[in-house]
């Protein structure tokens, strides 16, 4: 009992870390390069988890397979945050609206590209009482 192995616990923080990394890298790829960076992740998923046989460190070994891993569920979440995009949850790039479809609730706060945007005063009915 005198000899613990904290490898165990070093690759449970390594996987806390891997997961919480992931998140902010799909977020900025998505706002920045939408759709595209999904071969990125299956390139850089499939090296690690093929890689992870090769390698004689348990340590390592597992650390390569989570992190290809998570790598590989990226993808899925690249294209469930462009959901979130579109619902209005994330922030939309101004740049890229034209990818978006025209119904996307958030546009960021500019008006679809395609409607026009109705200068005419509200009506009594429609005006906010004032408290």
């Amino acid at each position: 009992m005198s000899h613990l192995a904290f490898e165990g616990l070093l690759l449970g923080f390594c996987t806390f870390l891997t997961i919480g990394i992931f998140h902010p890298i799909v977020v900025k790829a998505e706002y920045y390069f939408g759709l595209r960076p999904w071969a990125v992740f299956l390139l850089c998923g499939v090296a690690g988890v093929a890689g992870a046989p090769f390698i004689a460190s348990v340590f390592w070994s597992a650390l390569s397979a989570i992190v290809g891993f998570s790598c590989l569920w990226s993808i899925l979440e690249l294209f469930e945050q462009r959901q979130r995009v579109i619902k209005g949850w994330f922030p939309m790039n101004p740049r890229r609206r034209d990818e978006y479809p025209a119904d996307a609730v958030p546009y960021g706060g500019y008006p679809p590209p395609s409607s026009a945007v109705d200068d005419e005063p509200l009506s009594a009915d429609e005006q906010l009482p004032c408290a």
